[in-house]
Order: C-alpha cells, then sequence, then structure tokens
C-alpha cells in the first residue's frame, strides 16, 4: 500500500469572522473576554454514537414530500445538490448531511418562531441524506423566505437553508448556510457581513444550474461543501473546518 503525501493546506484564518462583530448584535454578550482552550475529543466522542445508514427514510431528501398530508407545500420548488470534498477537492462518501429551512413565507415550524408568515401544514422543513460513493448529495425542498429578526430597526435574514455535515460519530459535526445567487439582502445580511473575505461569503452562495433543474417542475441550485484546507467552506460552529 501506497501512501499519498503532498502539502500540508494551511488554514487562512483571514477568512473568519471576529467573535467580537457589533453589527451582530448578539456576538457583543457571547463573545469571548479571555483567551479559548483547545480541548480534545474522548474516545467516545470520536467513536459514537453513529448512523445508521438503514434508518434513512425514501423520502427524507424529499422536503416537499416528506411531511406533506394533504397536498404539496406551498413555494417555489426546488433541488438542491452539490458534493462534499476534503481540501484536495476528492469526495467524501457515505456522509450524512441534514437540512432545516424556514418556509416559503419565512416562518420556521417551532413554536418560538413567531413571524407573522403562516405555518404551511404540509411542509415540516427538514430533511436528510448521504453522499453517494464521490461525495454527491441532492435534495428537493421549497425555497424558503427571508424573514424580519431582531438585531436591528429592520434587519432581514436573506433566504437560507441550514446544513450539518456529520463524520463518523454525531459528536463530530459542522453546521453552515447556504445562501441564494442573486439575493440583495446578502450585503445587508450583520450575520453573512461578519466574514471579512468577500471570497469566503461567495462560497457559501449557491449559483442557478439550470443544467439540473427539472423542466416544467424545479429549479436548482449548486452547493458544494469543502471540509478542510485553505478554500474551507465557513462552518459556524467550528471556524477552523474539520
Amino acid at each position: 500500500m501506497t501512501v499519498e503525501t503532498g502539502a500540508f493546506f494551511m488554514r487562512d484564518r483571514r477568512r473568519h469572522p471576529p467573535a467580537l462583530s457589533p453589527s451582530y448584535k448578539t456576538s457583543v454578550a457571547r463573545s469571548p473576554r479571555l483567551p479559548l482552550l483547545s480541548l480534545g475529543s474522548t474516545m467516545s466522542e470520536i467513536t459514537g454514537p453513529v448512523f445508521g445508514h438503514g434508518d434513512l427514510g425514501p423520502l427524507d431528501n424529499d422536503l416537499i414530500r416528506n411531511f406533506a398530508s394533504t397536498g404539496d407545500p406551498v413555494g417555489e420548488r426546488i433541488i438542491v445538490h452539490g458534493r462534499v470534498v476534503d481540501e484536495r477537492g476528492r469526495g467524501v462518501p457515505h456522509t450524512l448531511l441534514e437540512v432545516w429551512q424556514a418556509n416559503a413565507g419565512g416562518r420556521y415550524r417551532h413554536r418560538n418562531d413567531r413571524h407573522l408568515a403562516p405555518i404551511d401544514p404540509n411542509f415540516g422543513g427538514c430533511g436528510r441524506c448521504l453522499t453517494d460513493e464521490t461525495g454527491a448529495y441532492a435534495f428537493r425542498t421549497v425555497k424558503p423566505g427571508a424573514y424580519p429578526w431582531r438585531n436591528g430597526a429592520n434587519d432581514w435574514r436573506p433566504a437560507h437553508i441550514h446544513i450539518s455535515v456529520f463524520g463518523t460519530g454525531f459528536a463530530q459535526r459542522l453546521i453552515t448556510q447556504m445562501y441564494f445567487e442573486g439575493d440583495p439582502l446578502i450585503a445587508r445580511c450583520p450575520i453573512v457581513q461578519t466574514l471579512p473575505d468577500p471570497a469566503a461569503i461567495e462560497a457559501l452562495v449557491a449559483p442557478l444550474d439550470m443544467n439540473a433543474a427539472v423542466p416544467f417542475d424545479s429549479l436548482a441550485y449548486r452547493f458544494d461543501i469543502v471540509l478542510r484546507g485553505r478554500r474551507s467552506t465557513f462552518f459556524e460552529n467550528r471556524p477552523e473546518g474539520n
């Protein structure tokens, strides 16, 4: 067996937002005041609990149908697809992705969401899927709506989908957000604008992909997730990546 060797991919920390970003109001209270401590993972965190691939249902990656009871949910039907890759662009197979989002009106199915938009009775807003042998994934959903949040007098979150990528155990979890090409609210969002590097923001924006669209049914957006290296996708719960 030969072991592949190559250059070490140094993280580009200039892509990471500062912990204290006053325009993002809640970071003022949450940002640390003392140097951070690095805590190593225990063996139980590394090895488990694990996810059984047989636990996936046939509709888990179809948010249009996996909660519907009386008809399809309201909204623009879309397909989100892409690949999960490492720092060398190699696909990461059999990786669990979980997604959750607001409905087409910009409201989450959560008791704490008091947005004026109505709850869609046929939309649960969450799903999951596994990458294939090449690291590819896909799910079907409706495009989420923008919604106001209590950061400033008139701040709105751009349309986005939350994505979790799991490693070999549930404790190995990376979380990011995917935005949509052409959304003018991206440049106005205090959360997005905490990223100092425009290229890091661009990596969170999914371009329209007409080649993967279904005629007269669904538009498509492509979102690739890079786990490590200089071009790593920004992960909000672990900025340095895996």
